[in-house]
């Protein structure tokens, strides 16, 4: 878990996400922003980095937010995550001006809103709900963390995460007590 902004980020709970989500964030381009997150798996730079044309057909039904290689950390492969519902919602509600070039535009709307900036929205927003142990990468631990509960075959998320290897994709998944207790309890011999 953080702690002073070092150490992996903390995996948020459903009733912390549904807080955060309710009362720590008020704005709708953080909502959106972090819905982004939330949604798609993806870093916050990414996130921060999107074009207005990267949100594919928002209203049709093969909705899409597409991550441009030169967006992602390695550099190397484009990837098109599916748009889940509620993201939809998110984005509708925040409305974009669809003649600017980054979907979250920086202060001036010359460039993108920095990850720097984004960082200290979430931390403030953290504090307002009495939260400590996360940070903008607890979205994407979480995304990942609870489609692998939810028994997702790992190739389908390395697929939507853009991890280069399933090794690397493990370091994101978190296990709990509870999950290693069942899995032990399932050794039936006689």
């Amino acid at each position: 878990m953080k702690q002073d902004r070092f150490g992996k980020a903390g995996v948020l709970s459903p009733e912390q996400i549904q807080h955060l989500f309710s009362d720590g964030l008020s704005k709708p381009r953080d909502l959106a922003l972090f819905g982004v997150c939330l949604y798609t798996g993806c870093r916050i730079g990414e996130a921060c980095t999107l074009l207005t044309s990267d949100v594919i057909n928002a209203s049709g039904p093969k909705s899409a937010v597409l991550f441009r290689w030169h967006q992602t950390k390695g550099k190397r492969d484009t990837r098109e995550v599916p748009m889940h519902p509620q993201l939809h919602d998110y984005l509708v509600t925040y409305a974009p001006d669809l003649t600017r070039t980054y979907l979250f535009p920086g202060r001036h709307g010359r460039s993108h809103l920095r990850v720097s900036s984004a960082d200290r929205i979430l931390r403030q927003a953290f504090g307002r709900v009495g939260l400590e142990g996360f940070s903008t990468h607890s979205f994407r631990r979480t995304a990942l963390t609870q489609m692998h509960n939810a028994g997702v075959p790992t190739k389908h998320i390395q697929r939507i995460s853009g991890h280069r290897t399933l090794a690397a994709l493990s370091g994101y998944l978190e296990v709990t007590d509870e999950q290693v207790e069942g899995a032990i309890a399932k050794l039936v011999f006689f």
